[in-house]
């Protein structure tokens, strides 16, 4: 049974629950700078580095900057008013990936200052040989940037051997970019089964949970 070398997980909605935390962030640092977005245009940019996101509908950098600490701010106070808590079944996978041999990587677009937070909050500084931050890198997703450098960190020169796991649509369509060997969509997650199955994917599960399976692990 051929298995990966490495497997690259998105963070939020994919192995740490969000109750719309994220979304409800957004919206509240668009609005204190006067700009009303719709969930349809919110949920377009799920996945996307948020600093990004911000630009698409901020203009001038001093504007986005203090929109993205406006958010930042926001989506703190939610996560410490909510906890965080981990996909059923997220923590036990992570674990026994590393201990059958693979390598783990967790990805998001968030800055390091919030990933840190969360990680912090489920105590999971040790549950992955990486971690990798929207700030780690020039580009966000659907550009490969977070996986290949998951796979400079980990030593995973071959994408035929890495796998990626997310629940959006730009999380697939990076695992693409990135020629990855299995780019696994999660459901359900900030995008639904339709949208997933019209990006590029070789599977679709129900969760994390169901992701030891695919390789008898």
């Amino acid at each position: 049974m051929k298995v990966p070398a490495l497997v690259v997980f998105d963070l939020a909605g994919t192995t740490v629950e969000d109750r719309g935390q994220v979304p409800a962030a957004f919206r509240a640092a668009l609005a204190a700078h006067g700009i009303a977005a719709t969930p349809d245009q919110i949920t377009r940019v799920r996945g996307a580095s948020k600093r990004q996101a911000i630009r698409a509908f901020v203009t001038g950098e001093a504007e986005a900057a203090r929109a993205y600490a406006a958010f930042q701010q926001a989506l703190a106070a939610r996560f410490e008013a909510d906890g965080a808590t981990a996909i059923p079944g997220a923590a036990e996978c992570l674990r026994a990936l590393r201990a059958a041999g693979l390598k783990v990587a967790l990805t998001t677009g968030f800055d390091r200052d919030i990933t840190a937070m969360l990680i912090a909050a489920l105590s999971w500084q040790e549950a992955a040989d990486t971690i990798v931050c929207g700030d780690d890198v020039a580009h966000g997703r659907p550009a490969p940037d977070l996986i290949r450098r998951a796979m400079a960190d980990t030593g995973v020169p071959d994408a035929a051997r890495v796998a990626t796991v997310g629940d959006t649509t730009l999380d697939l369509e990076a695992g693409a970019a990135a020629a990855v060997g299995w780019n696994i969509g999660v459901l359900p997650g900030a995008h639904g089964r339709d949208a997933l199955a019209r990006s590029p994917h070789t599977h679709l599960i129900g969760s994390v949970a169901e992701l030891r399976p695919l390789w008898r692990l």
